[in-house]
């Protein structure tokens, strides 16, 4: 199964200058949990801009047309590449960013799961790709939660592919 797991803010902004918006405690240990024992595929700059490069725990699978060597990742050249080298595995295929691979990802993914941060962005420079209705259905949405040190309102919400 292809999941996105992804935060956005209420214009679908993801990020500025290859980093995160809101460093939000909750979100960071739900993606922990979700993906911990899985594989997560993201492109080049999302690994860079990993602080201890790759996440532990993890498969980690990096997709880039100018680089092949990432420490303790598997590179591959394409998102379609990636995806069907793990086509028949058991663990869960989490995408994980950035803006690009999101693009391409959304037309072939199962599930997202989305952090949606009750704000707007405010000089973002990456955004995740809109979330048609047609095509895809909340099943799940948690309660609202307040983040102290960043000062903002956020939610998951569990889509699935109709």
């Amino acid at each position: 199964m292809v999941s996105i797991i992804v935060a956005y803010t209420t214009d679908m902004a993801i990020g500025r200058d290859n980093g995160l918006l809101f460093h939000l405690s909750g979100d960071l240990k739900r993606f922990k949990a979700l993906t911990t024992g899985n594989v997560i595929v993201m492109g080049r700059k999302t690994f860079e801009s990993l602080p201890k490069g790759a996440l532990p725990d993890r498969e980690n699978v990096v997709v880039s047309t100018t680089r092949d060597d990432f420490p303790r990742a598997v590179a591959f050249k394409s998102l379609d590449e990636a995806l069907a080298r793990y086509a028949d595995d058991a663990r869960e295929v989490f995408v994980i960013g950035g803006g690009s691979i999101y693009r391409q990802a959304i037309g072939m993914a199962d599930r997202i799961y989305a952090t949606e941060i009750l704000c707007e962005s405010g000089g973002a420079d990456t955004f995740f790709p809109h979330i048609d209705s047609d095509v895809w259905v909340a099943e799940e949405a948690g309660e609202v939660v307040h983040d102290e040190r960043c000062g903002v309102d956020y939610r998951f919400v569990n889509y699935r592919r109709r």
